[in-house]
């Protein structure tokens, strides 16, 4: 039979570097927010998605049911509070997650609103084959790493920019995250590596995370193309 799917959307932003004056997961995207756009991509039916978890600071979650109710939004999650950094964000949704026995989990950015479906469903069932699976794109730049004696050029093959969603199986996610949080921990899968390999999935150069001004006006002309 296949996995039961749940998905973590995080959404703790507060727009410092958008410098605009709401978090940018509620910034407008051709009319709808951001964190709306987001949600609606992982409630395609034909993921199959069985519970979506919506993580925000507890402060913002006044504003996201105003939004909602304004947008007529009807489609099921659940609203988790968020904790003191990602890290605590994503197992603050685990937490809501923990009465279900086995599963595929995708945590996903809320601001990285173009993901595709065709992406969300590579990474799941990668994930479902091999316990952990990320969606990444090779960078187009060349790349340097610094050093104390100026810097050196990297192999630009090797490396991938890493991007979300990123999936798990269930039970394998929930046991790194009750290990305890250190500084090395950028995404989950740098809190999962040390227990189960992390199968890499062709991303989509599309799927951008919102962070500045710039970012989303190359959105918004994505939206509009497709």
């Amino acid at each position: 039979m296949p996995l039961s799917r749940f998905a973590i959307l995080v959404a703790g932003g507060t727009g410092t570097r958008m410098g605009a004056g709401r978090p940018k997961q509620f910034l407008e995207l051709l009319g709808e927010p951001v964190l709306l756009h987001t949600l609606r991509r992982f409630m395609e039916p034909a993921l199959s998605v069985q519970d979506c978890v919506v993580v925000l600071p507890q402060d913002q979650f006044t504003i996201w049911h105003e939004l909602c109710a304004r947008h007529s939004v009807s489609i099921p999650h659940t609203i988790v509070a968020g904790g003191h950094s990602r890290w605590a964000s994503v197992r603050n949704g685990l937490a809501h997650l923990q009465a279900q026995k086995a599963g595929v989990v995708a945590v996903h950015d809320g601001v990285r609103p173009l993901v595709s479906a065709a992406v969300i469903e590579a990474t799941y069932a990668a994930a479902e084959l091999h316990g952990a699976a990320v969606a990444a794109v090779p960078p187009k730049d060349s790349v340097r790493s610094l050093s104390q004696q100026g810097s050196y050029a990297l192999d630009r093959t090797r490396l991938r920019l890493v991007q979300t969603p990123q999936c798990f199986e269930l039970g394998l996610l929930q046991r790194a995250y009750q290990l305890p949080e250190l500084s090395t921990f950028t995404d989950d899968a740098s809190v999962v590596e040390d227990l189960q390999p992390i199968h890499l999935v062709n991303g989509d150069y599309r799927n951008l995370k919102i962070t500045t001004p710039e970012d989303l006006i190359l959105a918004e002309a994505l939206l509009r193309a497709q």
